[in-house]
């Protein structure tokens, strides 16, 4: 499930051709995006680079990343990331970024990518999820 999660984020970045010099994204409320198939809620931690906000943009507005997050089944996704690592740079996932897709609620989804990114991450501050995808109603 990790690796075909994280492949959707590395051809969402293809597909957008972004490039030039990342910045630091300014600190907002979450922001949440409403379709028929999906309600996806984006975190723009203020540790997000331009190209990593983006990124997360695009995967919240596309439907086929949203259909590969949620599964055949409709289950919960969330994607996780170490505040002093990303998610995204240099044209990849960090390692220690965690994708997790089609699991039986948005609990178990927030809890399973933390606790991975968790595991994988070299640096003292914890994982935060950075965006949660539900089923829509």
């Amino acid at each position: 499930m990790r690796q075909a999660a994280l492949a959707i984020l590395g051809a969402a970045a293809l597909a957008a051709g972004q490039s030039g010099t990342p910045a630091l994204a300014q600190e907002q409320a979450p922001e949440v995006i409403e379709g028929a198939d999906a309600t996806v809620t984006l975190h723009p931690f203020p540790f997000l680079e331009a190209e990593e906000l983006s990124l997360l943009r695009q995967i919240a507005q596309s439907a086929p990343a949203r259909e590969a997050l949620l599964g055949e089944g409709g289950g919960y996704a969330a994607i996780a990331a170490a505040p002093l690592e990303g998610f995204f740079r240099g044209g990849a996932p960090v390692e220690s970024a965690v994708a997790l897709a089609q699991l039986p609620d948005a609990e178990t989804a927030r809890e399973e990518a933390l606790a991975a990114c968790d595991d994988a991450r070299g640096t003292d501050e914890p994982c935060v999820v950075l965006l949660e995808v539900a089923p829509g109603a």
